[in-house]
């Protein structure tokens, strides 16, 4: 089994027990990101027998993706649509981009971030991805506001530090950051001005934390902005 395939083997096999359970929203997340992992299988493999194999799979998954696709969009045209989506320990295929992208077209220009806790570097660094996604497209943001808390530990000056080179990054991207802090907020929310409020009970803070070494690294980014 090639190290592309063991991942893709895992993630799919999840959003079958997923599917199996009535858990459709949290199954399509599955499906989308084992889809596009078995796709780099078949790129990388040179064996025919397996390649119509790997083929006769991904055309299988995309089919009951496709079903439950419209399956949910008949809720939301039916006003039944609520979603919630629990990230299991250890879970993958839950990328800001496969959770927030279908939230997101032309129409979103504002963005507005809740999260008391922007902090640490792992924290700012999960913000800064945040951001990059929302740059990638469709949508057309021109103004994310973020409203946090201060950290008033040792990793003050890091945390104002890291945020200013995130803010001046995207303003390299014509997009305007403002960033407000309150010592009273708790809850999590991510809205856009499209009409669409995301509720998060980690905020974006749901992956294992990562060793990024300096905030630093964040005035070195590369931001691509749709034209």
């Amino acid at each position: 089994m090639s190290a592309l395939e063991s991942p893709a083997v895992s993630v799919l096999r999840r959003a079958v027990e997923l599917d199996t359970g009535s858990r459709f929203q949290e199954s399509l997340v599955c499906y989308q990101e084992g889809i596009d992992l078995l796709l780099q299988v078949l790129k990388a493999t040179k064996d025919e027998t397996k390649k119509s194999h790997y083929r006769q799979k991904i055309s299988d998954y995309m089919c009951r993706a496709e079903q439950i696709k419209k399956y949910l969009e008949k809720e939301k045209e039916d006003g039944k649509y609520h979603k919630q989506i629990n990230i299991e320990e250890n879970a993958k295929g839950f990328s800001y981009e496969n959770l927030f992208q279908e939230y997101l077209n032309e129409n979103v220009t504002e963005v507005w971030v809740q999260d008391p806790y922007i902090r640490q570097i792992h924290q700012l660094y999960n913000f800064l991805r945040f951001c990059e996604m929302l740059l990638k497209g469709p949508c057309k943001v021109k103004t994310v506001h973020l409203l946090t808390s201060h950290d008033e530990g040792n990793g003050k000056n890091q945390q104002t530090t890291g945020l200013e080179e995130i803010q001046q990054s995207l303003k390299n991207h014509g997009v305007t950051l403002n960033i407000s802090y309150s010592s009273s907020i708790h809850d999590r929310e991510i809205r856009f001005n499209n009409g669409w409020m995301i509720k998060i009970g980690r905020g974006l803070d749901y992956f294992k934390k990562t060793q990024v070494r300096s905030v630093l690294a964040f005035d070195c980014i590369s931001l691509e902005a749709k034209a």
